[in-house]
């Protein structure tokens, strides 16, 4: 038996049924980073001491009887996650050296349920791209195809799942961070609800647009993270005091009458045919379950890509105001001046995407331009909201692609912003609703890339896309499938 193949649930039944020891499981993950992450890099910081300790702690727990919930899963961190007394960069020079104080909620709350936590996973530089090309720590390969980008910005997280490195992993999902990698790395990954999850003590990017969620080997795994970090947290002011549903039992109750959306705005001439197939195949799957296909439509959806980038970039540009050189992280200073500190260490410590994405921000935000821009952008997001809404009156939730294409290959976008960009054309209307949304494997191409599915759900409704993808996944065989990587 291979400890690293098995998913978090089939894992949780070994270690209470002490077949297998927390220590066994966590030095098997351990090893196989060491074996497999330099194909990969899907890693910054791998914690092994800390690990250890933990899942020898874990054992102890088992014996006893006082297993939690995570009790001895090796699990890992997207890098942007704030966490006690280990090195979090957010893949940024400007942050290389920097060690926390205090851990994230989310962290906390895995550490509580008794989760082993193997590391830090590489990402985009704070968040920012679709290709995890980014990183100041070098770019991401994806598991199915080391020529190929696992999506971004979690795309350390989902690569990591994909390449078996760790049992589960959280991320985070700005425009798509978590759906797009997921779909290209064949994997589930959710993306919750705005405020479902704490922010707290996660690095920002766009602060009204962030969010915490988990990627998995399947749905079930899945559910099993969401529930450990989902909830109220008074020290996020945006976090919402609602109750949390018991999404594992959720799962099982099937989708026959459920009435599953179309949205009309997203089969575009861009969408690859591949891609339009395997959608087309799902909405036969359903249909033979027993759920009602409706098609309906999300009329702004065409200034979804606009409004994001000025909103994102705008919040961007306010929440990295604070990289000065001044309090902490990187600081370079030949003695010239306040401003030219600040201009030196900037210059040094940001890559040039985080740059792009800061003066466009800047721009968006600057006098003359603001009602222009970042203000008529959050109109528009409300009109977008509204068309979600409107929608769910009709639907209990919607079927679209996660991404136009599969993985496309390294270095192919890099020089076209706007191409990159358009990765995301599905995924970012998601966030500016502020809705959930889950990506579930439905097919690969015919180069033998995953397709990932989008499921997208009401305010609060992750019990339901949940239900949905877990329906799907049982009636097919894509998410068995292993990349081909040893």
């Amino acid at each position: 038996m291979n400890l690293t193949d098995l998913t978090i649930h089939q894992l949780q039944a070994q270690l209470r049924r002490r077949d297998v020891s927390a220590v066994e499981a966590t030095r098997a993950y351990l090893e196989r980073i060491a074996a497999t992450d330099p194909q990969v890099n899907a890693f910054i910081s791998v914690t092994d001491k800390v690990a250890l300790a933990a899942a020898e702690e874990a054992d102890r727990q088992l014996a006893a009887g006082e297993a939690g919930p995570l009790t001895g899963i090796p699990l890992a961190l997207k890098d942007i996650f704030v966490t006690e007394g280990v090195r979090t960069t957010c893949a940024s020079r400007i942050l290389e050296n920097f060690i926390p104080p205090y851990d994230g909620t989310a962290v906390r709350r895995l550490k509580k349920g008794g989760a082993v936590l193997l590391g830090k996973l590489n990402m985009d530089e704070f968040a920012m791209g679709s290709s995890n090309e980014n990183s100041a720590f070098g770019a991401v390969k994806n598991p199915w195809d080391r020529q190929r980008v696992p999506g971004g910005s979690s795309g350390g997280s989902a690569a990591a799942i994909a390449a078996r490195l760790a049992a589960g992993t959280l991320g985070t999902d700005t425009g798509g961070s978590i759906r797009q990698p997921a779909s290209h790395c064949g994997v589930v990954g959710l993306k919750p609800t705005y405020g479902r999850v704490s922010r707290y003590g996660v690095i920002a990017y766009a602060s009204s647009l962030d969010q915490v969620g988990p990627l998995a080997r399947d749905v079930e795994d899945c559910a099993v993270l969401l529930q450990a970090v989902a909830g109220h947290d008074p020290l996020d002011s945006t976090s919402v005091d609602t109750p949390v549903p018991d999404y594992d039992g959720a799962l099982r109750q099937g989708v026959k009458g459920l009435r599953i959306g179309l949205p009309q705005e997203y089969f575009i001439d861009g969408l690859d045919p591949e891609v339009r197939d395997a959608l087309e195949a799902a909405v036969a799957v359903y249909r033979e379950l027993g759920a009602e296909i409706v098609e309906v439509s999300l009329p702004h959806t065409a200034y979804a890509v606009a409004c994001y980038y000025l909103i994102a970039t705008a919040e961007a540009s306010s929440n990295l105001a604070r990289y000065d050189g001044v309090r902490y992280g990187l600081r370079i200073d030949r003695g010239e001046g306040l401003i030219d500190m600040y201009r030196q260490s900037r210059a040094a410590g940001f890559g040039a995407e985080v740059k792009r994405r800061i003066m466009l921000g800047t721009y968006a935000l600057s006098s003359g331009y603001y009602d222009a821009y970042y203000l008529k952008a959050q109109k528009v997001r409300t009109l977008i909201r509204q068309d979600f809404l409107d929608a769910f009156a009709q639907v209990d939730v919607l079927l679209t692609p996660v991404a136009p294409t599969p993985a496309f290959r390294l270095g192919e976008k890099t020089t076209d912003p706007l191409q990159m960009y358009l990765s995301d054309i599905f995924t970012i209307p998601v966030n500016l609703a502020g809705t959930c949304a889950l990506s579930v494997p439905g097919g690969f191409s015919a180069a033998g890339l995953p397709i990932g599915l989008q499921l997208i759900g009401r305010p609060f409704g992750e019990e339901t896309i949940l239900q949905a993808a877990h329906a799907y996944e049982q009636a097919t065989e894509w998410h068995r499938r292993k990349a081909p990587i040893e």
